[in-house]
């Protein structure tokens, strides 16, 4: 095979040209096997360079294109539209990367240029035994699964319900909400976030396309974009959401009333072992906590919670269950934690209760939190003087090293509240102020006014001495040691991927990035999506952020998810597996090599499902009889490709 071949080289501007002689790689490739033009232009890739190669196609009759340009990652999918518009078969294109391989990798110019044509001979080799593949189109489900019921995963499921598509709402705790359900206000505006997001939770509840699935997870994932089966387990709460009326009554009764640390409150107060999660909770009823209930953990309760339902809702008897979900696309929405301030031991959590961290100190704010509203002591008494420490767990080698973005604004916003509650004298004790949004510079400024006193440098140790808690750092600004007797330290700490994200992205099939985030396709130009079609991120499961970029975040991936749904039909890629079923010996190799399960033993003979493949090509490497092959990776294009290369 060879036909008549086409080579187009771009430029780059100087992204390829400032390193590779593209002019002598298009003479070198003028000469080539099968090629009957070649050509250079500055971007290939814009709408005068894609024109280029639909004339050749149409006057010169060439029914096979070499792009030597940047990754096929980029840019392939739009050299393939430009054939198809041209009348030819998308997939009878072969990209050459010079632009990552060369240009980018390489300092000396003769020998990028050396290596370009290198490529581009192996490209031209392999593109002479190209074959047209058929394009695939699949039908999309008009469903979505969302995971994670903060403020990103309900601003999600709100937006693509109010498009009239049916939602599935998934969250591991007993309510959605999220953590900012546990905040007093917001910065910089210092809105009430309670009154911001309950209206959310009650809207996202009253979408009769909406089903909120609390106490539940992802377990596994299959099929493909367009067509995914979400395996959701639920775990048993122990109380019938269709009978509890959320009177709380059963609460009150329970014998461990008040001896259980509430997580919604960072440890500040306690609970019962059956309790509702805070006083806005979606769906409003209580969750019975089955790792400290007496009863379902020893066995040996009365019950008085059972005697004190008077709507019968609360059933011991309930079992874990399990429900496939059929679903379009999925939108991860799992949020973040809280850096674990007791890893750092310097700063004394843990280890003196008026230690506490950034959350514990906002429930401390919220009127409806453990001190009803009240900034005060273990002891009782208002502290006079408070430290603020940034950065504990952030760009720290010793912790992360990347910035959490949020911790200066909330340290700043709690430290203006603490001054109007207490009148306490404040200090904050910074690296840098990151404040980088819309109005946070001015905040920044207002809270300097105020009196607050920030100190150029970060806490190196907090410690008692002599009945005295006090903090040790270096005013970086005036070049000095501090040492500063304070009542009270409240720690910013960073954020970091929620539990479970490791398994998560295991069953989505998605990366995670160096931070330990979910990584999303590209930085700049798919910030939403993955690299798994049809997976998309909203909010801090993707990395740190604030609440008005997070709720843009997730509209974004809402509306990635309906594009993808309202286009009704998804094309995925052609470069498939098939089996040569005169070959195959049914031996099952490929079976158990294929890590998508998208091959199937039918009467001793390999099938593929085209529809779940991804051509990653494991079978084709494990077949010890060459019956499977790769569509767009055979054995002749494969050895083509590399005589052309050794030319």
């Amino acid at each position: 095979m060879a036909g008549r071949i086409g080579v187009y080289i771009c430029r780059c501007g100087t992204n390829i040209a400032g390193t590779v002689d593209c002019a002598l790689v298009c003479e070198y490739a003028r000469g080539l096997p099968g090629v009957v033009v070649a050509r250079e232009y500055s971007y290939m890739c814009s709408d005068p360079g894609q024109s280029l190669i639909k004339a050749d196609i149409e006057e010169l009759g060439l029914d096979k294109v070499v792009a030597a340009a940047c990754s096929p990652r980029l840019h392939e999918h739009t050299f393939r539209a430009a054939l198809e518009e041209a009348g030819i078969n998308p997939y009878l294109l072969e990209m050459a990367n010079i632009r990552e391989q060369c240009s980018w990798v390489h300092s000396d110019p003769g020998e990028a240029t050396s290596k370009a044509k290198v490529l581009v001979g192996g490209s031209v080799a392999k593109a002479g035994f190209l074959r047209e593949l058929p394009r695939r189109e699949f039908p999309v489900t008009q469903s979505v699964l969302v995971i994670g019921g903060g403020i990103a995963g309900i601003h999600a499921a709100t937006n693509m319900a109010a498009a009239g598509k049916k939602v599935y709402l998934v969250e591991r705790g007993p309510s959605i909400g999220g953590h900012m359900a546990q905040l007093d206000k917001t910065f910089p505006t210092l809105d009430c976030s309670a009154c911001i997001l309950t209206p959310k939770m009650v809207d996202v509840e009253r979408y009769p396309n909406v089903d909120i699935l609390t106490d539940s997870e992802l377990v596994g994932l299959d099929g493909f974009v367009g067509n995914f089966k979400a395996r959701v387990r639920t775990n048993p709460r122990y109380v019938d959401l269709a009978k509890c009326t959320g009177c709380g009554d059963c609460d009150e009764a329970c014998v461990l009333a008040g001896k259980i640390p509430s997580e919604f409150d960072g440890g500040l107060s306690n609970r019962s072992a059956i309790y509702i999660p805070f006083p806005q909770a979606v769906p409003l009823a209580a969750a019975v906590d089955r790792a400290n209930c007496l009863l379902l953990e020893k066995g040996k309760c009365k019950s008085p919670c059972l005697d004190a339902c008077a709507a019968g809702a609360i059933d011991f008897e309930m079992e874990e269950s399990e429900r496939e979900l059929e679903v379009g696309a999925v939108v991860v929405a799992t949020g973040f934690e809280d850096y674990p301030a007791e890893e750092l031991s310097q700063y004394g959590y843990g280890r003196y209760p008026e230690v506490i961290t950034g959350l514990q100190f906002e429930r401390m704010l919220a009127p409806s939190g453990p001190t009803g509203g009240k900034v005060i002591l273990p002891d009782g008494r208002e502290p006079e003087s408070m430290a603020f420490l940034h950065c504990i767990g952030s760009r720290d080698e010793n912790a992360n090293e990347y910035c959490s973005r949020v911790c200066c604004m909330y340290s700043m916003k709690q430290a203006h509240l603490a001054r109007e509650m207490s009148g306490a004298e404040v200090y904050e004790f910074y690296i840098d102020v990151t404040a980088f949004g819309k109005g946070y510079q001015e905040f920044y400024r207002r809270v300097r006014d105020e009196g607050v006193f920030f100190v150029r440098g970060k806490c190196a140790e907090v410690a008692r001495l002599g009945g005295e808690l006090k903090v040790f750092a270096e005013d970086t600004l005036l070049g000095r040691q501090v040492e500063l007797p304070v009542d009270m330290v409240v720690l910013a700490t960073g954020l970091i991927p929620s539990g479970g994200t490791q398994e998560l992205a295991r069953s989505l099939g998605v990366p995670l990035g160096p931070d330990g985030f979910f990584a999303e396709a590209h930085p700049k130009l798919r910030p939403v999506e993955t690299q798994a079609d049809g997976i998309f991120l909203a909010g801090c499961c993707q990395g740190p952020k604030d609440i008005p970029d997070t709720v843009a975040q997730a509209g974004a991936a809402a509306a990635e998810a309906l594009v993808l749904m309202d286009r009704g039909k998804v094309e995925v890629e052609a470069g498939v597996c098939r089996i040569d079923v005169e070959t195959c010996n049914g031996c099952g190799i490929c079976v158990d090599t294929c890590p998508y399960s998208a091959i199937t033993l039918e009467e001793e003979t390999a099938v593929v499902n085209e529809a779940v493949c991804k051509g990653c090509g494991l079978c084709a490497a494990a077949c010890l009889g060459g019956a499977a092959v790769l569509e767009l990776y055979d054995d002749e294009q494969i050895i083509a490709n590399i005589e052309g290369v050794l030319r």
